[in-house]
């Protein structure tokens, strides 16, 4: 919703100002212009970018849109698969720990937050060190080495679509120059035409130089930020995952362990001690909560 707003303020105080100081907004209309500009910027994305990068920076821009960071729900969700695979950890036995984490859709810890289910890498990840805890040879520091070089290859592969987005605002600049001389090519081709006639189509190519500009700053960059903003803040729940366990690993109660994830939390978003304790009760809230 704040996209779209700031699109509205953008273009209305910008075509607005232009009318107010008497320009005529039909010249800014220069659709060839847009084909140029775009048509080109939308090539270079294409060359540049796997397929598969090509897709995902959709889904990225379809979540910065909406917005789609994790809300309390999904931190509480998070936190109460883990205390109860946690809590499971030290009474029950190890066959029965790998069903959880051998099957998560059949499990009933993992069904009680169905928001986390849905996270496909998520569940994967959680039930990964999970199923390295109950072998029990490995080592706390070596299980912290392993998760961090795990979330920042995570990281880097989420941050892509951001990476190439930039990119190509960064280019529309020049690419808008390049419409621009295109533009003056065509004027210079009807030389002989009145000033009034040259006028026109000498402003028609410097809209390409405008549009150009308005993309790289007024659009993409202002969309690339939002784009790093929601995806940092869904690979926050991986941090979360990673100090409880470890914390549990290092001899924490489950409770505590739970403080280490919750304190990784933006003091903003984070939920209370009490919903914490609350969800440990009665997790995924009950549903009808």
């Amino acid at each position: 919703m704040n996209i779209i707003i700031g699109l509205v303020v953008t273009f209305g105080c910008i075509i607005g100002g232009f009318m107010a100081m008497g320009g005529h907004v039909e010249v800014l209309f220069q659709p060839f212009e847009v084909l140029i500009i775009g048509g080109a910027g939308l090539g270079g994305f294409i060359m540049a970018n796997p397929l598969k990068v090509l897709k995902d920076s959709g889904k990225a821009l379809a979540e910065a849109f909406r917005n789609k960071v994790p809300k309390e729900r999904d931190y509480l969700d998070t936190l109460g698969v883990l205390y109860s695979l946690m809590r499971d950890l030290r009474t029950k036995s190890r066959n029965e720990i790998e069903a959880h984490i051998d099957n998560p859709d059949e499990s009933s810890i993992f069904q009680s937050a169905p928001n986390l289910l849905k996270n496909k890498e998520l569940t994967s990840f959680i039930c990964d060190y999970v199923r390295l805890i109950i072998i029990g040879n490995a080592r706390s520091h070596e299980i912290e080495a392993l998760m961090d070089e795990e979330i920042n290859t995570i990281l880097h592969d989420k941050m892509k679509p951001y990476h190439a987005i930039t990119a190509m605002g960064d280019a529309f600049p020049a690419i808008g120059i390049i419409a621009a001389v295109l533009g003056v090519i065509k004027a210079m081709a009807a030389i002989n035409e009145s000033p009034e006639v040259l006028g026109h189509l000498i402003g028609a190519a410097l809209v390409g130089t405008f549009l150009g500009i308005l993309l790289s700053y007024s659009v993409c960059n202002p969309l690339t930020a939002q784009i790093k903003m929601v995806r940092t803040k869904q690979h926050r729940l991986y941090i979360i995952v990673k100090q409880t366990l470890l914390a549990y690993m290092n001899g924490s109660v489950p409770q505590v362990a739970l403080e280490y994830g919750r304190k990784t939390i933006s003091s903003y978003e984070r939920p209370s001690i009490d919903a914490v304790e609350q969800e440990m009760m009665s997790p995924g809230g009950e549903k009808a909560a």
